[in-house]
């Protein structure tokens, strides 16, 4: 999933730094099945933070949305009154073609 918080004051920022700082972060990477869970911010857009949220299969995603860590992110979000967009992805078990290989400096 890659996840776009938005807030107005910075406060997408502030609230990827609680998440971070108060080790509710550390703890979703700790969960069974997450692969990443790392924040992004675009250069171009002060007010918008970009979760990238991974996991191993969907029941893995299941048990982390019924758990009680949603309700400490919820009221995060609420706190720093977010918005949010999601892009759900799956990934390319076969990796990348060849033809896309060929740009990608190693």
């Amino acid at each position: 999933m890659n996840l776009y918080y938005t807030g107005e004051n910075g406060n997408a920022r502030k609230f990827a730094e609680e998440m971070e700082q108060s080790g509710t972060a550390a703890l979703i990477r700790a969960e069974a099945g997450n692969e990443r869970y790392e924040y992004f911010f675009p250069m171009n857009d002060p007010d918008t933070v970009l979760l990238i949220d991974s996991w191993k299969e969907q029941k893995f995603l299941d048990a982390h949305h019924a758990s009680p860590m949603m309700d400490t992110i919820a009221s995060l979000r609420e706190k720093y009154n977010l918005h949010m967009r999601a892009e759900r992805y799956i990934s390319d078990l076969a990796g990348i073609p060849g033809t896309d290989e060929k740009f990608i400096k190693k």
